[in-house]
């Protein structure tokens, strides 16, 4: 019997059946069931808030807040997130000419005003100041010093300028962070560039702590964190998402302590063994990541990633994605591309990496590598081939040239592992791949 898969594509998905010969196993989050009344959800975890007292108790009127969301390239929630914590600030009297919703672009392009709208809703974007970070812009930040490990904390005057920050966000598996959302979303998203450019440099992505779902002993963690002290970061209020971006479980509070509940939840929904490592990883990744090269690219280098890598070395890597917006306009997306396209091969972007290190961005481009220099990546249905094949990858039209292309450089017996969403599942190899 012909078992048919089906991956993320855009907004839609592709179908798609393995060669004959190919033994297909699926990788898929722990079924739980959304939370049923998430605005209500939300609203019982802001009156009872973990480690930290509620938010009328750490505010009052007079005072200024900023409130740090993601942009639209993560999938939090914002929509509800951010109008619950601004009810729960006018209670304490707070103007709403005291409030900045600062997004958290990173060095991500900044956001279009639909994009606000999508993220924020109407009514918010119209009644509140809703500014993008401005990681490059020396009259936009402040620099706090450096933690104790080195990292200079550069953030947003926004943030400086509060008495009150809280971030928004999504805990997830996190290729540097281990989980992401908390401390990240302000001291990376709301970070200058030196901030970024350290923490993403070889000094913290070569070392064997910084993992995917790795959260003791990671020092790109431990950093952030650090940073996020240092910002006067208060309270989050973060999610865990299923698949189809519904609420699973939500935690307000204290940013550690209420990170920590939210890490020990997504561990229990996204980490799944798997018998071994395999010949091919099939990896979804859909809208919005896979809108850019960049951002798809995550697919990959988080299943390479995992406590073991899923692929084995040789392996292949088969990821569909549209990227409608190419590399990605963002001058981190641009400098991921001019890395990739301008190095005569894998082993030179490596070496100068670890030579010379590189600007925020371009850590993409060295992560990738890392990854192509044991197995090939083949992306497939981009809208912008050529550019795959610039940056050292492999394009495919469909999934069938793309298996039909595997299966010429590996067993016809090949076993692949089919994760349909790769950014929301942490598969975790149980043995050695079985012996070819």
């Amino acid at each position: 019997m012909t078992h048919q898969y089906r991956v993320p594509y855009g907004k839609s998905s592709i179908e798609f059946v393995l060669p004959r010969a190919m033994q297909g196993t699926v990788a898929i989050s722990k079924p739980v069931e959304p939370l049923e009344d998430a605005w209500a959800a939300i609203q019982k975890s802001l009156a009872f808030p973990i480690g930290a007292p509620r938010l009328r108790e750490l505010t009052r009127k007079g005072q200024r807040v900023c409130i740090v969301f993601t942009d639209i390239t993560r999938s939090s929630p914002d929509h509800l997130l951010v109008p619950a914590l601004l009810g729960e600030l006018e209670l304490c009297g707070v103007r709403d000419e005291d409030i900045t919703l600062l997004c958290g672009t990173g060095i991500h392009r900044a956001s279009t005003p639909g994009e606000k709208v999508t993220k924020l809703g109407s009514n918010t974007v119209q009644r509140y100041r809703v500014v993008d970070n401005e990681p490059q812009d020396p009259a936009a930040l402040v620099n706090l010093g450096t933690t104790s490990g080195g990292v200079p904390v550069v953030v947003h005057h926004a943030v400086v300028e509060s008495d009150l920050v809280i971030t928004t966000g999504i805990v997830e598996p996190h290729q540097y962070a281990g989980y992401s959302g908390g401390r990240k979303t302000l001291t990376i998203g709301a970070a200058g560039e030196a901030t970024i450019e350290k923490t993403h440099g070889p000094e913290f992505v070569d070392h064997p702590g910084t993992r995917l779902g790795r959260i003791d002993g990671n020092p790109f963690h431990e950093a952030v964190t650090e940073a996020a002290r240092m910002a006067g970061l208060k309270f989050i209020l973060n999610v865990v998402l299923d698949a189809e971006k519904r609420i699973l479980h939500v935690a307000a509070g204290d940013p550690e302590r209420a990170f920590k509940d939210l890490v020990a939840f997504a561990r229990s929904v996204y980490e799944i063994p798997v018998a071994h490592q395999y010949d091919i990883a099939v990896g979804g990744v859909g809208y919005p990541k896979d809108s850019n090269l960049y951002q798809a690219s995550r697919a990959p280098t988080y299943l390479f990633y995992a406590p073991t890598p899923v692929v084995r070395p040789g392996g292949f890597f088969i990821i569909p994605a549209r990227c409608e917006e190419g590399a990605g306009a963002g001058v981190g997306e641009q400098r991921f591309l001019k890395a990739l396209r301008d190095a005569p091969d894998i082993k030179y972007i490596l070496d100068d990496a670890r030579r010379n290190g590189y600007p925020p961005g371009q850590q993409r481009a060295f992560v990738l590598a890392k990854v192509l220099e044991q197995t090939r990546i083949i992306i497939v249905s981009s809208e912008h081939p050529d550019l795959v094949s610039d940056c050292k990858m492999i394009p495919a039209a469909t999934m069938e040239e793309a298996l039909a292309l595997a299966q010429k450089s590996l067993p016809k017996s090949s076993q692949v592992l089919v994760v349909p969403h790769a950014l929301q599942t942490l598969p975790v190899v149980q043995s050695k791949p079985p012996v070819q």
